[in-house]
């Protein structure tokens, strides 16, 4: 194989460093050195390649080559930085950082986590709630719970359970709502961010499929996230159609009343988590107590 020619590991991320804080002394702060090694570290990388890499004036900036191959080289150091922490032997001090959206998190997962730290309180489980789709290897997070077909190439991937939409409404509202006609005149609560889930039907698809047809507009009230949405059905602000898992609590004590029969949604609940560390003792202590949660609630 031919041998890979590169300049000094040192210089290059002396120069990864400086381009991402456009600072050489932030950069030495960052990397434990003088700001004077910095700039030699990166005049030498400058003679070795034959081109200046920053204009420096009052304020440092790249120049176009070296903005463009930046980020490349960010990247690079990233996945060494990855592949270096899997030849590490994994600490049991380590806290185990599990991803899921926060409408999951805050309506299912948190209120039976106290169980999971029961059975296992030797394992310190950091839980980060966001929508965006995370970079397991790259951001350091072992386990992601994630809704959707499934398939995620690269990933090890379990289906935890499946879902489906249902109408709700608090019990006093309830009482009113025994025809699916009577919906058509009730105020309907509406996630207004539901788009990115094509399967999840809107009000007026809903009303179809079940044959109610509106004689005047529907009153439709909108809300920024499903938990919002719950919480407005369970104030008896309106009736809304949720996912069933979000609500399972509030269905078994009786906070909320299935209207009618759910129905069922193509995506689903998953665990995902990179293949390399599937069989990691923290990971599989968690995939195990989320996995029988899921069948018993």
């Amino acid at each position: 194989m031919m041998r890979r020619r590169l300049p000094p590991l040192r210089a290059l991320h002396a120069f990864e460093a400086a381009a991402r804080h456009l600072s050489f002394a932030r950069a030495a702060g960052e990397l434990g050195v003088t700001p004077a090694a910095i700039s030699q570290q990166i005049k030498q990388l400058e003679d070795m390649l034959g081109t200046s890499l920053f204009h420096r004036g009052a304020r440092l900036s790249l120049t176009r080559a070296a903005a463009q191959a930046a980020p490349e080289f960010s990247d690079a150091f990233d996945r060494l930085a990855g592949a270096v922490g899997r030849l590490t032997p994994e600490s049991a001090s380590r806290p185990l950082v599990v991803s899921a959206s926060p409408a999951f998190a805050s309506r299912w997962l948190v209120p039976r986590l106290t169980r999971f730290q029961e059975a296992h309180p030797e394992i310190d489980l950091h839980l980060s709630a966001t929508l965006r789709l995370v970079d397991l290897d790259r951001e350091g997070v072992d386990m992601a719970v994630r809704y959707g077909s499934g398939r995620y190439p690269g990933l090890h991937v379990e289906r935890l359970r499946l879902e489906e939409v249902v109408a709700v409404a608090a019990p006093r509202l309830a009482a009113g709502l025994g025809e699916v006609s009577d919906l058509t005149r009730a105020t309907l609560l509406v996630n207004e961010h539901i788009g990115w889930d094509p399967d999840f039907p809107s009000w007026p698809s809903w009303l179809a499929e079940m044959g109610a047809v509106a004689d005047e507009p529907l009153k439709l009230r909108p809300f920024g996230d499903a938990s919002l949405v719950v919480e407005a059905a369970l104030a008896g602000l309106g009736a809304a159609l949720v996912w069933r898992t979000l609500i399972s609590d509030e269905l078994a004590a009786g906070r909320l009343v299935a209207l009618f029969p759910g129905r069922p949604l193509a995506s689903a609940y998953h665990l995902v988590c990179l293949p390399e560390r599937a069989q990691f003792p923290p990971i599989r202590a968690f995939r195990d107590w989320i996995m029988a949660e899921a069948i018993t609630t």
